[in-house]
């Protein structure tokens, strides 16, 4: 137990980020504890697809080129690295972790966490057969490894967030039932998962900040959960109260943020500024955890192909008719699912071909391999020379590829053995706390007054608030925030979900929650069903939902005058 703060970084926000991260991180600055999150849900897929080829394989081979590299730093540091490298085979990756650590001659004590892995038990729990079926674990099996002396702790499908939550109770001696103290390092473990979105990576007022190489996120965690978000001194980037806000409400709900160790209370969250650098996070409630655990299903939903003519010049649309007739003729048996979408970026009189050219995109999933295959791709192949004049592709068509479906399903949390093997081996089962609470709506907060508008002016709805936006599943998450009380009086009334859907017509044939965070200035948009069966499965050209915010901010809205000259100030 300590009461000193704990300084936790973070060096990957998912499976392919900045490899040199790790080193940039280790050399930079103070250092405790140094976790990476590699894991969504389109990782899984993809190591499961791995996993199937290779049963030895199945983690993030890239942890291990940066142990390599960086594991004797960390030990000479003296900073314990904790991350989800593990995938769907963490005990494969400690193994590979010791014969790495025996080859460099070094001491690393190493251990892993399991248990997540509920393939073999999938039937039985009626969660069918899928490729892939992950329990998200809580933070105490990495809070058991880290007491009893491990240097390196890796794990499977944990929650991100548990990456700090298990450092932070091991190192403070929490309970299990520090319900406050759990969920302030929950939040801070948010903060920090997505690395460097949280120090102004794809923040809406980027031109504000130098981000061309944004640092890595810090967070000095206190003993009563409260934390301070920062970066090593001298990195890019920055850390504002807007930085951290964007994070925050990045794939979030509503007011409940559940996990398996707590549920924190984001309606209760206070952000203050503490210096260049330095956001504090305060006031955080957190709750008992609900009775069941989320679990990460990837089926294999059939597959999947696409082609995009290039269409330039005059009568784009008779051009697009053409083509599309034609390619429905030529194939004779139809796939399941044909999507089409006509993308006009083409100007009038344009001085460069480029600005000339229109997209026609078509997308086809079938289960047979072969009608989205071949027979696709030769249909689209044989038409050069019998179509629309200038007929060109931005590239040559490809046998087609399969895709997964993403699924949540939830099962009683006594069902999964969370499971923290020690460096010596030994096996500690980790029981779920003892109270549960179901999660339940929580009753708004009162809006403020409203603003009084005077004259508005018609210009982009960006020019007043940031967003945030992503993805869950088939559902999308659109954070939007205002950065005055006065701004946010206006922003909480005007922006409601009918108006969102206005505003975003792909949008209105979905069901649209709405949340409302009246201490952030904050509203949560959720947009159920969207982006279809997940990122792999899904047919939009931004199928995973990241820049949906960003065409929120660009459509023209009615904004007071008054505000507008307050943003320009």
């Amino acid at each position: 137990m300590s009461e000193s703060p704990l300084r936790i970084g973070n060096a990957s926000g998912f499976y392919g980020d900045r490899f040199s991260a790790v080193r940039e991180m280790l050399e930079g600055g103070q250092l405790d504890v140094l976790t990476g999150d590699y894991l969504a849900e389109l990782t899984m897929l993809i190591l499961g697809r791995d996993r199937m080829k290779d049963p030895a394989t199945g983690y993030a081979k890239t942890f291990l080129r940066q142990m390599e590299q960086c594991l004797g730093l960390a030990l000479e540091k003296k900073v314990r690295i904790v991350a989800n490298a593990g995938g769907l085979n963490p005990a494969g990756l400690a193994e590979a972790l010791r014969a790495l650590n025996d080859k460099l001659g070094l001491k690393a004590r190493i251990a892993h966490v399991e248990g997540d892995d509920l393939s073999g038990s999938a039937d039985e729990l009626g969660l069918g057969s899928p490729i892939t079926a992950n329990a998200y674990l809580g933070g105490w099996g990495i809070a058991e490894c880290l007491r009893a002396g491990a240097d390196i702790v890796v794990t499977g499908r944990v929650t991100d967030a548990s990456l700090v939550v298990g450092p932070a109770a091991a190192h403070f001696g929490w309970k299990k039932d520090d319900w406050d103290k759990l969920a302030g390092a929950m939040v801070a473990g948010h903060v920090l998962e997505c690395g460097t979105q949280a120090t102004g990576g794809n923040y809406s007022f980027f031109k504000e900040i130098d981000v061309r190489r944004p640092g890595f996120p810090l967070a000095e965690v206190f003993a009563d959960g409260s934390s301070v978000i920062s970066k090593h001194a001298g990195t890019g980037g920055a850390v504002t109260v807007d930085t951290v806000l964007a994070q925050l409400l990045y794939e979030v709900t509503g007011a409940r943020y559940a996990g398996p160790d707590a549920t924190a209370r984001f309606d209760s969250i206070a952000l203050t500024a503490d210096g260049k650098d330095r956001v504090r996070i305060s006031g955080v409630r957190g709750e008992p955890p609900p009775p069941t655990v989320k679990v990460c299903l990837n089926h294999l939903g059939g597959y999947k192909n696409e082609a995009t003519f290039v269409l330039v010049g005059l009568d784009i649309e008779d051009k697009a008719r053409l083509i599309r007739e034609q390619m429905e003729a030529a194939l004779t048996r139809k796939p399941s699912e044909t999507h089409w979408t006509l993308v006009r970026t083409d100007r009038e009189d344009a001085a460069t071909e480029e600005q000339a050219a229109a997209f026609l995109r078509v997308v086809v999933k079938d289960a047979d391999q072969k009608l989205i295959g071949r027979a696709f791709s030769g249909a689209a192949v044989e038409l050069a020379l019998g179509t629309y004049p200038g007929f060109t592709m931005t590239a040559p068509p490809s046998d087609g590829a399969p895709y997964g479906v993403y699924t949540p399903a939830y099962v009683d949390a006594s069902k999964v053995e969370h499971v923290a093997v020690l460096p010596d081996g030994t096996r500690t089962v980790i029981t779920p706390p003892a109270q549960a609470q179901a999660l339940a709506p929580v009753e708004p907060l009162p809006l403020t007054e409203p603003l009084s508008l005077g004259p508005t002016r018609r210009v982009p709805l960006g020019r007043l608030v940031a967003t945030r936006s992503g993805d869950k599943g088939g559902m999308a998450n659109i954070g939007v925030w205002a950065r005055s009380d006065e701004a946010w009086r206006w922003l909480s009334r005007f922006l409601t979900a009918e108006k969102l859907k206005e505003l975003l017509p792909e949008a209105a044939a979905f069901p649209v929650e709405r949340h409302v965070f009246p201490k952030l200035r904050g509203l949560n948009f959720v947009v159920d069903g969207i982006l279809g069966e997940g990122v792999s499965s899904s047919t939009r050209f931004d199928p995973q939902g990241k820049a949906l915010g960003e065409w929120l901010r660009s459509r023209h809205v009615d904004i007071p005058e008054s505000l507008l000259r307050e943003g320009e100030g």
